[in-house]
């Protein structure tokens, strides 16, 4: 097709995509060209903010190494992973959820841990935490024999992929449910932290007034053949930053009781004090069981 004028364009790139032999595909490519012709100009955009656009997404990708991922970073500092995870999740978004968005830092081959076990695996200062997850099914019965992965930050939120003082693979483990459902296991109490700003999404806040702050949560990722696999984030409820989440993913539904003690705890005088308690129910959904593919080695 010759362009004679800025509306042709649109057709010819219309006509092309309407061409793609696999459904869904050809579903996406031409929503994406059709809102994306809109949007250029919609804003009327100028040829030099094109360049810089271009450039953003290059920086983007150059800035993706085996411990950070900069594209996931910007996907939830503009709420898109959170959309498309509550979109997809409890009855199409119309019902609570216990999924969550999958973050930066999830690693694979976490080492076993038995139930009761701990996940600290070198000195890391901070309120000792007992955490006890239940993981059922849509009608409220236990899932036994889930592999469910853990991790989270450490008190002075850093992951151990960020932080040289800490072991490898420190504050992450896999369990199995029992019968009951349930995995439990000691840890520390995570604390927030901000996001990597030295990138293209530092640029995006910092143009926002946005802090970079991720309030505290421990991660779970639950897998088990004949079910979805389950990704959740869960949030401690005495965190002063849970309604401004710089990647917008606390729900609800995925706020826990982090429950102080300031007594002694009985029979394990190491725990010191405070020390705290986490009990929280996961609900797996069905579908397939399929792993995400990490975002860090």
């Amino acid at each position: 097709m010759i362009i004679n004028r800025q509306e042709d364009v649109t057709m010819a790139v219309l006509e092309v995509m309407e061409r793609t032999t696999d459904p869904r595909l050809r579903e996406i490519m031409v929503s994406l060209v059709t809102h994306l012709h809109a949007f250029v100009r919609d804003v009327r955009l100028t040829e030099a903010e094109f360049r810089a656009a271009t450039e953003v997404l290059n920086d983007i990708g150059a800035l993706k190494t085996d411990s950070h991922n900069e594209m996931v970073l910007m996907a939830g500092s503009l709420g898109v992973s959170s959309l498309v995870c509550l979109l997809n999740n409890g009855d199409g978004g119309t019902t609570e959820t216990s999924q969550s968005l999958l973050g930066p830092f999830w690693r694979m081959h976490a080492p076993r841990v038995e139930n009761g076990g701990s996940i600290v695996r070198s000195e890391t200062p901070g309120p000792a935490m007992f955490v006890d997850f239940k993981v059922v099914d849509r009608n409220g019965d236990p899932v036994s024999g889930a592999d469910i992965d853990i991790w989270h930050s450490s008190p002075v939120g850093l992951y151990e992929n960020q932080d040289d003082e800490q072991a490898e693979m420190n504050l992450r483990g896999k369990f199995t449910t029992g019968a009951d459902g349930r995995i439990w296991f000691r840890s520390v109490k995570p604390a927030g932290y901000p996001i990597p700003t030295n990138g293209v999404v530092g640029q995006l806040l910092d143009a926002q007034q946005r802090h970079p702050y991720r309030p505290a949560h421990i991660h779970a990722l639950a897998f088990k053949d004949g079910f979805k696999t389950l990704i959740s984030q869960i949030y401690a409820d005495d965190d002063p930053r849970l309604e401004s989440d710089v990647q917008f993913g606390v729900t609800s539904a995925l706020i826990g009781n982090f429950q102080r003690h300031d007594e002694a705890r009985p029979n394990d005088p190491d725990a010191g004090a405070p020390w705290y308690t986490l009990d929280y129910t996961l609900t797996m959904e069905p579908g397939d069981a399929t792993l995400p593919r990490p975002p860090i080695k």
